[in-house]
């Protein structure tokens, strides 16, 4: 659809920020009363401003090719707020973009019965009753995976953080610090909500979220029945153990049930990069990993291109931001070249990211090799895939390919896509992909490509984390459109 351009620009935005902001109650109702999570082409607009969502309607213009306004996203919005829905996650985007396509002279309200009808007035839950979850271990990525829990608490009959486990610090105000840790980010910026501090019961209240902070120096201390924690999910995010015989530790914990190793695993732990190999954990799995922010990243690209196209060998290079192991000043360091400070020096290291693409894709075994350039910047890294493929392709076939994978398959949350000449990595901060395309850098020389896959290494693989962590309470949302 093409929509003429406005005669008037200013009186068009005020137009269409009036119905954005008109639909952010209508958002928030379905959210608060129905557990109904809305999107527009995978970006969630639950708890967005205004501006948010005017410019996420801009988005689709840019990869879609398609002028969406909020006139024509409004009326679906208003009318999915006024009907009986079950829990669900659903696209609004596509949704307009099918009923532009196939209304037919239908009404919104006849289109919505059939294309979301399965799920109107349904009791279904995308989980039986709501399932306990434990932080164990509270930095970088603890305290994001902490944010996206408490962002999607919705109805609160889904995943409950219910408790961070870590170590007493030095400070007399040790809760008041973490709390302010977690409140102000350098990086992703303020805590979307409320933050209570209550110091007399080392509790965190955070959005209405009771959240108990357990004082421990080892998993043996822990007993979560004392706080009414039971069949909790513990999401280890120290990286201290990382093989089945180490988190296992956690089993023994009374109230623990279930550990989510957010680091690779060693050993015969299953290493997940949810939406390769997510389906392989079965109710019986009760310690899995969520591979590395890396893994992650690359994994998705490289399945896809491996079912069609085929990989003959290739090598991975990633460009990472340094990370909290290295020396912020040059100064001792166990690791090769790591004494050096991350600030002011690329750092040459490996990385196991090449290695562990095998893990989930058995196919790939013995055909990467891998390596990583550590860079002064605190987030957002890069890996550029140099491959040999089964076959000769162009730099127009591989873009639209992408484009294709990123927006209508199901791989649409693990890869994004990019087509701005101008990005850079700050660009792509708070992305909530496991990695996203970038179509200005691709390079192809027959049956040979390079290809620039830009990743959050924090808060996107913190994301793809608690969908792993998700696969393992049972949670199964419905969607729709099926692959938003």
């Amino acid at each position: 659809m093409t929509r003429p351009q406005p005669d008037d620009f200013f009186k068009d935005w005020k137009e269409r920020e009036a119905l954005a902001e008109g639909m952010i109650p209508l958002i928030g109702k379905l959210y608060r009363e129905h557990n109904v999570s809305l999107y527009m082409y995978g970006q969630n607009l639950v708890n967005r401003a205004v501006t948010d969502i005017m410019q996420a309607h801009r988005y689709v213009r840019q990869i879609e090719h398609n002028e969406l306004s909020e006139f024509e996203t409004y009326p679906l919005v208003k009318a999915l707020a006024g009907m009986d829905l079950g829990p669900a996650h659903i696209d609004i985007g596509k949704l307009t973009v099918l009923y532009q396509e196939q209304a037919n002279g239908r009404s919104v309200e006849a289109f919505l019965q059939e294309a979301v009808g399965d799920d109107i007035g349904s009791t279904r839950k995308p989980i039986p009753q709501p399932r306990d979850v434990v932080l164990y271990g509270f930095g970088r990525i603890g305290r994001l995976v902490a944010r996206l829990l408490i962002e999607k608490t919705g109805g609160g009959d889904v995943l409950r953080l219910r408790a961070i486990v870590v170590r007493k610090g030095k400070s007399e105000q040790d809760l008041i610090k973490r709390a302010s840790l977690l409140r102000h980010d350098s990086v992703h910026g303020p805590f979307t909500g409320t933050i209570r501090v209550i110091e007399e019961e080392n509790k965190l209240v955070c959005n209405g979220n009771v959240i108990q902070v357990i004082y421990a120096n080892s998993p043996q201390e822990v007993d979560y029945t004392a706080y009414g924690i039971k069949d909790a999910i513990v999401v280890d995010n120290t990286g201290v153990w990382r093989d089945e015989k180490g988190l296992s530790q956690h089993l023994d914990c009374p109230g623990a049930s279930k550990v989510l190793l957010t680091a690779p695993g060693k050993g015969s732990l299953p290493n997940i990069v949810y939406g390769i190999n997510h389906h392989i954990i079965g109710a019986d799995d009760r310690i899995v990993s969520a591979a590395s922010c890396t893994t992650n990243a690359i994994v998705p690209v490289l399945k896809v291109l491996l079912d069609d196209y085929g990989i003959v060998k290739g090598h991975v290079e990633t460009v990472h931001s340094y990370t909290n192991d290295q020396n912020l000043i040059d100064n001792y360091h166990k690791g090769a070249r790591r004494g050096r400070s991350a600030a002011l020096n690329m750092v040459l290291t490996e990385t196991g990211a090449a290695s562990a693409a095998a893990k989930a894709i058995p196919e790939l075994a013995g055909k990467l090799t891998g390596n990583s350039i550590r860079v002064p910047t605190p987030n957002v890294s890069m890996a550029i895939l140099s491959l040999q493929l089964g076959r000769d392709t162009t730099v127009e076939e591989i873009n639209e390919f992408m484009r294709q994978k990123a927006l209508y398959s199901p791989l649409q949350q693990q890869v994004g896509y990019s087509i701005s000449d101008e990005a850079v990595s700050t660009d792509f901060v708070g992305d909530r992909h496991a990695c996203v395309f970038d179509a200005q850098a691709t390079i192809v020389n027959g049956n040979t490509c390079v290809l620039y896959c830009w990743y959050d290494n924090e808060f996107g693989y913190s994301c793809q984390a608690v969908r792993v962590l998700e696969k393992m309470a049972g949670v199964e949302w419905a969607q729709y459109p099926r692959y938003f």
